[in-house]
């Protein structure tokens, strides 16, 4: 009995460490990736500026074929809104562009629904380097204890980044065919 009742406080320390670990984490986060494209900012910012146009890049579209997907507001640029509502992993959300200069910068707000309520802000920047173009993608926020706490198990980090490459790299293919 003795042997179940240290196993037992020993599960409980590993449990508040945890969970003492995940409060102290700090909630605000930026998650980021760049790309170098052989095409002028004016070829790759439709593609960003224009939701429309998304389905043809992002890794987020492909997550689910039969996606509910509405637009509302201009077609593009500054109050334009797309919200999409699928499977398990594409979850359900909604982007609205709040900024948007030609060829500089493309600033959105993204807030989700589910799987987690969450609001972060979403950036792209166009910067020309040379005859190519250095395209960033950002997004930041604030997380709350259950999101900090995931972030202890798994690296969000690496996660959403590997979709960000994966949208650039798309992006990429396309602004420098069109090129």
């Amino acid at each position: 009995m003795d042997i179940v009742l240290y196993v037992l406080i020993g599960l409980a320390a590993v449990v508040a460490l945890f969970l003492l670990a995940a409060a102290f984490r700090s909630a605000d986060f930026v998650i980021a990736r760049s790309a170098t494209v052989a095409a002028p900012p004016a070829a790759i910012f439709p593609h960003v500026n224009d939701f429309h146009k998304w389905a043809a890049w992002s890794p987020f579209e492909k997550l689910d074929p039969n996606m509910v997907k509405t637009f509302d507001g201009p077609p593009a640029g500054i109050g334009a809104g797309y919200h999409w509502s699928g499977n398990a992993k594409a979850g359900e959300g909604r982007m609205t562009i709040t900024d948007s200069r030609p060829s500089d910068r493309v600033q959105m707000t993204l807030d989700f629904v589910r799987p987690f309520r969450a609001t972060n802000a979403v950036e792209f920047t166009f910067v020309p380097e040379g005859g190519q173009t250095r395209v960033t993608w950002s997004m930041s926020g604030r997380n709350g204890f259950v999101p900090r706490a995931f972030g202890l198990i798994v690296n969000i980090d690496k996660l959403v980044g590997r979709d960000f490459e994966k949208g650039l790299a798309q992006l990429k293919a396309i602004a420098e065919a069109k090129g």
